[in-house]
């Protein structure tokens, strides 16, 4: 299982790449506004959004494997 992982590595990375570019091609304003609420918030509550997207990210993995 590791292995294939490992296969698919360039994979993963280049999905991530294009998620991450989808908001600041299609809305630059609306990404930068984004930005800059997130620059206020307090770390605890960046921990806590982290936290969300790391278990969904695991959820939808679960699911997908």
């Amino acid at each position: 299982m590791i292995a294939k992982l490992w296969d698919n590595t360039g994979l993963i990375v280049a999905l991530v790449l294009i998620a991450e570019g989808l908001l600041p091609f299609v809305s630059p304003r609306l990404w930068r506004t984004t930005f800059e609420r997130l620059l206020t918030l307090r770390d605890g509550q960046i921990r806590f959004v982290g936290l969300i997207s790391l278990v969904i990210g695991l959820l939808v993995l679960a699911f997908v494997t």
